[in-house]
């Protein structure tokens, strides 16, 4: 039954059924990963210092990208997935990092102004824009200050494309309109091109 959640209309069953698979060669992947983290956070302290802040990251997975948070001085990270087996090696890799299992749509768990930035990284690129819509709203509503997207920014590199194919996702359209989402919600928004056709989305409440 598990294969057949791939071919499922619903997302967050073919989402789950995606990162509980390869959950357990996501590690191997983490030192190219890691690079364009560390990249990515270092752009951001620039425009957000991180130092002392309270962090929440959607859709953590294994939390390579709440660790630089951690790393970069945050008072306090919590991540948060779907995925119970990425969840497992979060917490295996992250002992200072809270980690708990809920849908980012739906953050019930987690009160109002809850964290000084909520964040995501290759999260909303996933979804179609009714959940992005969604998404955004309940991390606006947690969020204290920023809500910050690590991303898709330009030119996708040809393997990556072939991997959001294959998970079906929105990127094509994310990169496109992604600014237009935020401007709706947000009092300011702004990008920074990192590297390796990704980079910084950033929006203040």
């Amino acid at each position: 039954m598990g294969l057949l959640h791939y071919f499922s209309k619903d997302t967050d069953k073919r989402s789950k059924f995606i990162f509980n698979l390869i959950a357990p060669i996501y590690s191997y992947l983490s030192p190219s990963i890691e690079k364009t983290f560390s990249s990515a956070i270092k752009a951001l302290n620039k425009e957000i210092p991180i130092e002392g802040k309270t962090i929440m990251d959607i859709g953590t997975g294994t939390g390579a990208w709440a660790a630089n948070f951690l790393n970069a001085g945050a008072a306090k990270v919590v991540g948060l997935d779907f995925a119970d087996k990425m969840l497992i090696k979060a917490r295996m890799q992250n002992p200072g990092i809270e980690f708990y299992n809920a849908n980012a749509e739906n953050l019930h768990q987690f009160q109002d102004n809850s964290f000084d930035i909520v964040t995501a990284s290759f999260v909303l690129h996933g979804v179609k824009q009714n959940s992005r819509e969604a998404i955004l709203k309940e991390m606006k509503r947690v969020a204290r200050n920023y809500v910050v997207l690590h991303d898709f920014v330009g030119k996708t590199p040809f393997l990556i494309r072939i991997l959001e194919f294959m998970e079906r996702s929105d990127y094509k359209f994310f990169k496109l309109n992604i600014c237009k989402e935020l401007k709706m919600q947000f009092l300011t928004c702004s990008m920074v091109p990192v590297k390796y056709g990704t980079g910084i989305y950033y929006a203040r409440k």
